[in-house]
């Protein structure tokens, strides 16, 4: 299990739109990115995961792609995307696409080829069903509210739409569409990219017939042939985005014997702060006990089976600190280490989302005309004719909304964070004078060097890729501690996950083990008890 790149590996997902503006129209671009992959190759990345930048009308901010292999004139050009993979590959870092081929945009070639007839040959790309008793062939929801079916009058047939109305989804039945995806994926990997993180992944295997969205039961073949047609044959990590995913079903995707992928997201652990049964804007308090035992089963179950992704953050996710640490001033970054030490200690490939490692936090709306996210805008409307309470619906967006992720990266104490000149496509975090990269790097014991020494010790230490994992009992619910050791050494690893002081008690001493990384300025004096969010990683030789 452990002589692959990416299994060593950390890497740091860019949200291009947002990241840095080197054209000055108020969007990110791949240029931008260029000038900013001496900082990134300062942290210790090894890749780079890209949120979409090909063609798109942007209805889903890239998500609803135009042209696989075009890029957005918003980003700049083909020139510029193989330009960034040269600049990246001599720093030592890969870029990774993020790629969509659950469904496409509604402007996309094939589409607007499919809506002329039935007999043209790109019709059946989609998914398409003829009305019954006049309405929708079923109840299938999309994933943004409403019906996933949208009525065509000169068809007479509906078309399928897992999200939006404008991303109508791919017919993976259809041969001749999939070898038109697996051209378009040699076409990226004969460039030299590092792999793909393939959005929605799990849904391609669906039977919409039978309202079975998720893990449909031809799903893994399909994966295999996608790796056997495109990116088994190269070097790369691919990782699947899967909402649905158990541990079980997460060692089908990434078991090395089995030829689909290297991991996936699940998202268990980022499901526990909604309501059971409910979606993710009604909102619960997070357990952080509970939060402890998903990791650890994860941790446990995919062990020398499959692989983990670790990850706090993406583009689709508030920020952490805000969400489950304290973006007080106070303790925004002991909280930030805290989240840091206890993940980047585990088995799995660690994702860092833009500005995870400088701090930055959530962006709260008063009012929906400050949003942009399309998930949003769709719930406020929806809940809203049903009754809900304005200030209820903004809660929700301000804990859950999208947009929180997507807010300029905050460099310096410049106009506009030093992301652009102009106004930009979503306004700056008003911190941004004290949250920025400029003072972070000027700073030995900010969050940014945290997270730089995290990925040197992950490096460095080979139990933290290979080791065995096993919880510790501290006898205190908001004191999470849990161990790594092989045959060689033991690495124990102690967080407090509450803004109180809080005593605990572990079977071992660990006064005398080494200390790895702790997150206040000294020494803990007490190892019976622990400060607000305080937390460490000890180690020891066998």
């Amino acid at each position: 299990m452990s002589n692959k790149w990416w299994q060593k590996a950390v890497i740091y997902q860019i949200y291009p739109r947002s990241f840095q503006d080197s054209n000055n129209d108020g969007i990110g671009d791949l240029q931008g990115i260029i000038q900013r992959l001496d900082y990134l190759a300062f942290l210790g990345v090894d890749a780079l995961w890209l949120s979409p930048v090909y063609s798109s009308p942007n209805d889903d901010n890239g998500y609803d792609i135009s042209d696989y292999q075009a890029i957005g004139p918003e980003y700049g050009t083909m020139a510029d995307m193989d330009c960034l993979i040269k600049e990246a590959e001599s720093r030592k870092i890969k870029i990774i696409m993020d790629l969509v081929v659950n469904h496409t945009s509604d402007e996309h070639i094939w589409f607007q080829e499919a809506l002329k007839s039935k007999d043209n040959p790109y019709h059946d790309f989609y998914v398409w069903r003829r009305p019954v008793a006049g309405g929708p062939p079923n109840g299938l929801k999309s994933n943004f509210g409403g019906s996933s079916w949208t009525y065509v009058p000169h068809l007479d047939e509906y078309y399928l739409h897992l999200h939006s109305k404008k991303q109508p989804d791919l017919n993976w039945e259809n041969p001749k569409m999939k070898q038109a995806i697996w051209d378009m994926m040699n076409f990226w990997l004969e460039k030299g990219i590092g792999g793909f993180r393939l959005d929605v992944i799990d849904l391609i295997g669906k039977e919409p017939d039978h309202e079975i969205t998720q893990n449909g039961p031809k799903l893994h073949d399909l994966l295999q042939e996608m790796n056997h047609k495109t990116f088994g044959n190269y070097d790369v990590v691919t990782v699947g985005e899967t909402w649905g995913a158990t541990p079980e079903i997460a060692e089908l995707y990434s078991s090395p014997d089995r030829d689909e992928l290297s991991m996936v997201f699940q998202f268990e652990h980022i499901n526990l702060d909604k309501q059971p049964g409910k979606r993710k804007w009604d909102l619960k308090e997070l357990n952080p006990y509970e939060l402890h035992e998903v990791f650890s089963k994860w941790q446990i179950k995919l062990d020398q089976k499959g692989w983990n992704s670790l990850f706090w953050n993406n583009h689709d996710l508030p920020r952490i600190i805000s969400r489950w640490g304290d973006d007080s001033d106070e303790y925004r970054e002991i909280s930030g280490k805290m989240l840091a030490i206890y993940l980047h200690f585990m088995k799995g490939t660690p994702y860092i989302y833009q500005g995870e490692e400088l701090g930055m936090i959530n962006y709260p709306v008063k009012e929906i005309q400050e949003v942009d996210d399309l998930e949003s805008i769709q719930m406020y409307n929806e809940r809203l004719k049903q009754g809900y309470p304005v200030d209820d619906l903004i809660t929700s967006i301000n804990a859950k909304g999208r947009d929180n992720a997507r807010h300029p990266m905050q460099w310096d104490t410049q106009l506009n964070a030093g992301f652009s000149a102009e106004k930009p496509w979503l306004p700056v975090h008003s911190n941004y004078r004290t949250v920025n990269a400029a003072a972070a790097l000027a700073d030995e014991n900010s969050l940014f060097y945290t997270y730089k020494q995290l990925i040197t010790l992950r490096k460095q230490f080979d139990v933290i890729t290979n080791g065995e994992y096993q919880i510790v009992e501290t006898n205190n619910p908001l004191v999470l501690a849990y161990q790594r050791f092989d045959d060689e050494e033991e690495l124990t690893v102690v967080v407090n996950f509450s803004k109180a002081v809080q005593t605990y008690k572990v079977a071992q001493t660990l006064a005398e083990h080494e200390i790895l990384i702790h997150n206040y300025p000294e020494r803990p004096e007490q190892w019976q008890q622990l400060a607000p969010y305080e937390a460490y990683a000890v180690r020891r030789s066998n």
